[in-house]
């Protein structure tokens, strides 16, 4: 049985702890203790770490299917074993859908990819706003009945602007934000108050051709494969743990610009599935890096 993305009645709880026997069965017997049914379950040991990583996604009904367990009791029951066992825990309730700002800046591609995506039903949570630094890409907001907020950023308001942009992320409950071609480098303050939450599209197979202008170090070095990186957005940049990647075949005969286009379609494909995957509690991070359950 696998774990419904859209499925109300559902929950998925990701785990992460120093490894010792006994984690699997302690988690599996506090949901059976509780009457829940797991629907799923994935587990990963990095040995060389010594950490453990888990995720189950199961049914928010007890077992006689008369009710819905109370959210208070099943978050109690969690917290005892993970104190038990020193265990990180998130809990995700499938009702409650993530509220998830874009920032943009001039560059449409991966903007219409997420909200197409979310028109069909592939990501499911909810765009409250779409927050620039230019005005160019208003109509598009417009035409998914998105609020569109402009920030102008120069180096002298940066840090009054992020104040701001902060100020309506909280207002919004924002959740997530996407940094879908953003071409800004957010400050501390912003990756204070959205940690391991920023999640950013950066248009190379990193760690190679970090920074800015990728396509045309890409082909000054005249690589064979072109890609790009989706992670999230650390105080190092580009450094970020890395959530997805893909490549496409170049060659010889390719401009610049046609690795800007080629590439436009990695960028979009790339983030979208980073997107989906953290809305979908499947992505446990440490040590700059990440475990994604498939």
């Amino acid at each position: 049985m696998t774990c419904p993305r859209d499925q109300p009645t559902t929950a998925t709880l990701l785990a992460s702890c120093d490894d010792r026997p006994g984690l699997v069965a302690a988690l599996s017997q506090l949901l059976f203790a509780l009457g829940l049914n797991i629907l799923d379950a994935d587990q990963h040991t990095d040995t060389k770490a010594g950490k453990f990583f888990h995720r189950i996604c199961f049914d928010l009904a007890v077992r006689d299917g008369a009710a819905m367990i109370d959210q208070a009791t099943l978050e109690g029951a969690i917290r005892e074993v993970a104190e038990r066992y020193s265990m990180q825990c998130d809990l995700r309730l499938h009702r409650d859908a993530h509220r998830v700002a874009i920032f943009v800046s001039k560059t449409d591609h991966c903007l219409y990819d997420l909200l197409l995506r979310h028109r069909s039903g592939e990501l499911r949570c909810e765009f409250p706003l779409i927050i620039s630094n230019h005005p160019d890409l208003e109509p598009i907001a417009k035409q998914f009945g998105i609020d569109y907020h402009v920030f102008p950023i120069t180096k002298d308001t940066k840090q009054a602007q992020e104040e701001r942009e902060i100020a309506l992320l909280r207002e919004h409950q924002i959740d997530l934000v996407v940094m879908a071609r953003y071409m800004q480098i957010l400050s501390a303050q912003m990756m204070e108050a959205y940690p391991m939450r920023i999640i950013n599209i950066h248009h190379s197979f990193l760690p190679a051709f970090q920074g800015g202008s990728p396509y045309q170090q890409a082909y000054g070095r005249g690589v064979k494969r072109i890609g790009a990186t989706a992670h999230y957005a650390t105080l190092d940049l580009d450094e970020g743990p890395i959530i997805e990647q893909d490549v496409v075949r170049v060659s010889h005969r390719d401009t610049p610009k046609d690795l800007v286009r080629k590439g436009r379609d990695v960028e979009r494909t790339v983030l979208s599935r980073a997107v989906a995957w953290h809305l979908e509690g499947r992505v446990l991070v440490y040590d700059n890096k990440t475990v994604v359950f498939d």
